[in-house]
């Protein structure tokens, strides 16, 4: 900045104003004379100097299940743009759903690395969180019960499933696949999701078979090869809920080659409202979760967090009630929440 000062005659402080977006309190003819001279002499800022100085590493870690998860690569892009606009770059790391792994992420060490952290919870409990001692600002999410001294941000994943499964019964389901289904009072992304897809059954007084909820399909392959078998096994069924977007294309792949026709022999609804859902054969009915609040909500927290000096109040976030959107792989029934 010396060197920037003594060749475009100005001071070190208005180099800085300029190079750190302070511009108001430069003239503008100053302000250009220093942006000439810093291209013509090849300035760069020095990141590491400045965040050794500032004590921040510009970064946020996000550590998420698997990458192959569509939901979470979204959420990646959601989050990536919103702390861009803070200046903050975001990271991601992979747990594997293993609960070492989820509370290594956690640990000071690491943490030392970033600003901020997001930790989806899928195989932590509250009893191992509350062991952490940690002082960078962390937003936990998903479904799994933890800590009030954690800032918490969560969908209403019993609410979407039950929006979900009162659509395909409103449709004239009455035989519906259950895809990742999981029978526990356990507060998991698929315990929760089948608790609402019982609880629509109930309100509409519909008898469900314990045959169709099919607990071993957590990725495209797995929803691929159960369509197959219930086909195979010629176990009757109107209707697909895959617990994700992501293995509902897995079910449309083994539907069209069964050869049942989609919405017309079986209805398939998905959950997440995925980018790529438009653009399957047919366009697949969606439960969207918030996908934008939620990432707003990460967001705010992270920055809010990263900005105070004394302890804040930690905050629960649970997003408003899910919504369909009805595309072709359902009939369609103008859903009030469509």
């Amino acid at each position: 900045m010396i060197d920037v000062a003594q060749a475009a005659g100005v001071s070190t402080m208005t180099v800085s104003n300029v190079i750190n977006g302070r511009s108001q309190r430069v003239s503008e003819a100053t302000k250009q004379r220093v942006l000439a001279t810093i291209a013509e002499l090849g300035y760069q800022v020095n990141l590491a100097a400045r965040q050794l100085r500032m004590g921040r590493t510009g970064l946020v870690g996000l550590a998420v299940p698997d990458f192959d998860f569509g939901y979470f690569s979204e959420l990646a892009d959601r989050l990536a743009d919103r702390l861009a606009e803070h200046d903050l770059r975001l990271v991601m790391e992979r747990t594997g759903a293993s609960r070492s792994a989820e509370l290594d992420t956690l640990s000071a060490p690491r943490l030392s690395s970033y600003d901020g952290f997001v930790l989806s919870v899928v195989a932590g409990d509250r009893d191992d969180l509350e062991q952490l001692r940690i002082d960078t600002p962390v937003v936990l999410i998903g479904e799994r019960a933890v800590p009030a001294r954690f800032d918490h941000v969560l969908m209403d994943n019993v609410g979407g499933a039950h929006a979900a499964t009162a659509l395909l019964l409103r449709a004239g389901a009455r035989r519906i696949a259950l895809l990742g289904g999981k029978t526990s009072r356990q507060q998991t992304m698929p315990a929760l999701r089948t608790r609402g897809y019982r609880k629509a059954h109930e309100d509409a007084g519909v008898p469900i078979d314990p045959a169709l909820i099919i607990s071993s399909v957590h990725r495209i392959e797995g929803a691929y090869e159960a369509v197959r078998t219930l086909v195979a096994d010629k176990i009757d069924f109107d209707a697909v809920f895959a617990l994700t977007d992501t293995t509902a294309y897995g079910a449309l792949r083994a539907l069209a080659e069964a050869g049942r026709r989609v919405p017309d022999d079986v209805q398939v609804i998905g959950f997440d409202n995925l980018s790529g859902s438009r653009f399957t054969t047919p366009a697949l009915t969606s439960v969207e979760p918030d996908n934008d609040a939620m990432a707003d909500a990460i967001c705010s927290l992270l920055v809010e967090r990263i900005a105070q000096s004394s302890t804040p109040v930690p905050a629960r976030v649970v997003m408003p009630a899910a919504k369909i959107i009805e595309r072709e792989s359902t009939r369609f029934v103008g859903s009030a929440a469509s």
